[in-house]
């Protein structure tokens, strides 16, 4: 028994959860606080620039929120395949909704619309669009990295898909630093204004072409956006 106990000690991962130890879990709120933010953003967007009626979006997105909230609720620790599903749906839905805002509002600024005739218009439907390709990367950074929040709270791998400052230099690593929402939230912000990676590298091939397209969605935006506003103000 002992020389059993010895052989399965060796066998054991140096990345591997020590026996018993406690779970890192983060808080729900700042990931429903997106979503509803993200649903709030599409309600205040023009009807040219969303997709299907007024609260379709906002309504769905609310009841995968409820569903999430209600299977694993407060703090993020239950590792459910159906949970998992929901989750995944719940991102696809808001990069869905975000690329389809892009790219009708980049159709509206080649071909004329409604919100393009008006500086002060075009900036704030242009602002929320951003803000929405911001909220739903963010959120799909957050739910596919390193399994997801539920597998990051039991378990850090070894080779995450994208690797924090924290990952690449641990001498200035807190004891069981694990990433939260925040972290996603910045990686999105940054990626969307410097439209390259900054602090947070893409290691996964996946990583990589969702950093790339939400570089290219938020250059159409931004380039757009304010050469078309310039140009009505002038």
């Amino acid at each position: 028994m002992t020389g059993q106990n010895a052989s399965d000690t060796d066998r054991m991962s140096p990345h591997d959860p020590a026996p018993g130890s406690a779970v890192r879990t983060e808080s729900r709120w700042p990931m429903a606080a997106a979503v509803i933010a993200s649903a709030v953003l599409t309600l205040l967007l023009p009807d040219d620039l969303r997709f299907g009626p007024r609260w379709a979006l906002p309504f769905a997105e609310g009841l995968l929120l409820v569903a999430l909230i209600s299977g694993d609720p407060g703090r993020i620790s239950r590792r459910s395949s159906v949970l998992r599903s929901v989750a995944i749906a719940l991102v696809v839905v808001l990069v869905g909704s975000a690329i389809w805002s892009t790219v009708r509002l980049i159709d509206d600024l080649i071909h004329g619309g409604s919100e393009t005739s008006s500086a002060n218009a075009l900036l704030l439907a242009g602002g929320s669009v951003w803000a929405s390709t911001v909220l739903a990367f963010s959120l799909l950074y957050f739910e596919l990295d390193s399994g997801g929040p539920a597998a990051r709270a039991h378990h850090m791998p070894p080779t995450p898909a994208l690797a924090f400052p924290q990952q690449l230099s641990p001498e200035v690593k807190a004891p069981h630093w694990r990433p939260r929402y925040i972290d996603y939230l910045y990686l999105g912000f940054t990626n969307s204004t410097a439209l390259s990676p900054t602090d947070v590298m893409p290691l996964a091939s996946w990583a990589k072409s969702v950093m790339a397209l939400q570089s290219i969605l938020s250059l159409m935006i931004l380039g757009l956006v304010v050469a078309r506003a310039v140009n009505v103000l002038a």
